[in-house]
């Protein structure tokens, strides 16, 4: 007999917060369905890494190389600018890797004809050597050219 009374208690506090229960189930259903449609875009896709390692070439004076490197820098943006260019940097010590590229290309002969066109590499300062890489498509690896443009 004692059941009865509790669950007629329970009952109408139940009724007081169904509503709320309801409306927290479909947004994190609306919620999960959002995010599951997002990843739907952004998915897996083949870019280029490019390591940069130290030429053959390097006994420029410093005048040259103060010019080669304004120019590789330049044409860092350009590529960038174009929607080529997704990352590009040195790295911090003195090891064999000198920097890195990673490319939006659809050939690997296609990321060779613009690696040629950095001064750095035409002038022998750099070698690279060019893999498939892959990534999803966000952040800074977002297809096309950037929202802003390098300065």
């Amino acid at each position: 007999m004692l059941f009865f009374p509790i669950l007629k208690e329970n009952f109408s506090y139940m009724k007081k917060i169904i509503p709320g229960l309801i409306l927290a189930c479909m947004f994190t259903c609306t919620s999960a369905f959002s995010q599951q449609e997002n990843k739907t875009d952004n998915k897996i896709r083949q870019y280029w890494f490019v390591m940069l390692t130290a030429g053959s070439s390097r006994s420029q004076d410093s005048v040259t190389a103060a010019r080669i490197q304004k120019d590789h820098l330049a044409n860092i943006n350009r590529l960038y600018n174009e929607g080529k260019l997704k990352l590009a940097g040195p790295f911090g010590d003195e090891g064999k890797w000198i920097g890195l590229f990673i490319f939006d290309c659809e050939t690997k002969e296609e990321v060779e004809k613009l690696i040629k066109t950095d001064p750095a590499v035409a002038a022998g300062r750099l070698n690279y050597e060019i893999h498939p890489w892959w990534t999803a498509a966000t952040g800074s690896f977002i297809p096309g050219k950037p929202s802003k443009p390098a300065q």
